[in-house]
């Protein structure tokens, strides 16, 4: 029972590394975007 249950916790776990994982690769900018400095970014 003790075995089942582990197992059950690995792949929770797995699982949602893989989510987040995932969720973090699709946010990405299109290719040709830059990013624009702030007008008070003087320093």
């Amino acid at each position: 029972m003790g075995i089942f249950i582990f197992i059950v916790i690995v792949l929770f776990v797995v699982g949602g590394l893989l989510i987040l994982l995932r969720s973090a690769n699709s946010h990405k900018l299109p290719e040709g975007i830059e990013s624009k400095p702030y007008s008070d970014d003087d320093d």
